[in-house]
Parts: C-alpha cells; sequence; structure tokens
C-alpha cells in the first residue's frame, strides 16, 4: 500500500506515529494489525488515534471500532471516524509480519530534543 498524506521532512528529524504489528510463525496462522483515527468536531484539530493486533481481519476490525467508541465516549466532546488501516498477512513457511504505521506529526531533531 502507498503512503497517502504522506509527511515530508528532512534526514534525521523525529516522527511521532501510532503503530501497530502483528507476528505469525506457525504456517496456517495469520497476522492483522490495523490503527483507525477520529477527530473532534470542535475545529481544534483535536482527535484521537487506536490501534490493534490480532489474527483476523474481523478482530482487528472490531477492536478498533470498539476502542474508538470508548475513547470518544470518556474523553467528553464528539469525535467522528476519520478513517483506519488494516494490513495482514498469512504465514505459508516463514514468520510473517503485519505493520501499520501513522505518523501525525515530525519535528526538527533539534525541536524534538527541546520538546517543542
Amino acid at each position: 500500500m502507498e503512503p497517502q498524506d504522506g509527511i515530508s521532512g528532512d534526514h534525521g528529524d523525529a516522527l511521532y506515529c501510532v503503530y501497530a504489528e502483528a507476528h505469525a510463525s506457525l504456517p496456517g496462522h495469520e497476522a492483522w494489525a490495523g490503527v483507525a483515527w477520529s477527530v473532534r468536531d470542535d475545529g481544534s484539530g483535536a482527535g484521537l488515534f487506536v490501534e490493534h493486533e490480532g489474527p483476523s481481519y474481523e478482530q482487528v476490525a472490531t477492536d478498533l471500532g470498539h476502542s474508538l467508541e470508548d475513547l470518544s465516549a470518556s474523553r467528553g466532546g464528539v469525535y467522528h471516524p476519520q478513517g483506519r488501516r488494516i494490513t495482514g498477512i498469512t504465514c505459508e513457511t516463514l514468520p510473517v509480519c503485519a505493520v501499520v504505521v501513522a505518523t501525525f506529526r515530525r519535528a526538527g531533531w533539534a525541536e524534538a530534543a527541546d520538546g517543542h
């Protein structure tokens, strides 16, 4: 899958991200990973990220949906789902890994070291 709405930067920049990773090492077993996000409707740009891993697409998709619902309910305000990415792979012979990364901010190295 090609990156979407990528964040450009310079070599050595710090990237702030949320990621999910899943592994499978037995033939026939699956590894699924996913990230989902929502944005608060007050125009602040605030939002929520959730990540899950599991043995099936259905499990990860369900867990992502429930986590966003639960976080939205406990945080106050109204959040609207904005997207999700889920990927998976089946182990055939050698161990496999599924990874999804959502990068939401980058900072130059000096900026990241200062905490700004």
